[in-house]
């Protein structure tokens, strides 16, 4: 949360710092001009790139397949288009370079790294609380009915079906 803060207030520092050394270098009208002219780029880029985006969702898709790196990638392009639309040269600078593929890809795969990383930590943790059961011992197990609960493992296959009895029918 903090870092969140730190780039809310570092980012438009930042942009204006490039704003007045751009304004310096080519005036006031062509830097407004470039700030326009780089975002109506952008959205066009961003249209273009998304509808490419959508069709590679929809193959994966059809071939009954999960769209992860996809959804990544249009993920980044609709956080690219926000970058794009915010006047100001370096968030365009980023934002143009989350257009290119090969760069969306690089980024996608260390997120879903990271991503994997902490889901797997995650699962490994309630995992073992899945696999363990407790249970009350009875007065069978020669230790009295108010003990404490036993750790029961239930490590194996789990057979979903139906059971008749057919012991009844036999007896009848």
């Amino acid at each position: 949360m903090q870092i969140l803060i730190f780039l809310f207030i570092l980012i438009p520092i930042v942009e204006i710092s490039v704003f007045i050394q751009v304004g310096d270098w080519l005036g006031m009208w062509p830097t407004i001009a470039t700030v326009v002219i780089t975002a109506i780029v952008g959205v066009n880029l961003l249209k273009q790139q998304g509808f490419k985006v959508w069709v590679d969702i929809q193959n994966k898709m059809a071939q009954g397949q999960i769209p992860a790196l996809e959804m990544a990638s249009a993920a980044q392009l609709l956080f690219a288009g926000a970058l794009l639309l915010t006047p100001g040269f370096v968030t365009d600078i980023v934002g143009f370079l989350l257009m290119f593929p090969l760069v969306r890809s690089f980024v996608a795969h260390q997120l879903i790294k990271r991503w994997r990383d902490k889901v797997s930590v995650v699962s490994q943790h309630s995992a073992y609380y899945q696999n363990t059961d407790y249970q009350k011992p009875t007065s069978s197990d020669n230790e009295s009915v108010q003990s404490k609960p036993r750790k029961i493992n239930k490590k194996g296959r789990t057979i979903d079906g139906e059971f008749e009895d057919q012991s009844q029918d036999k007896q009848a």
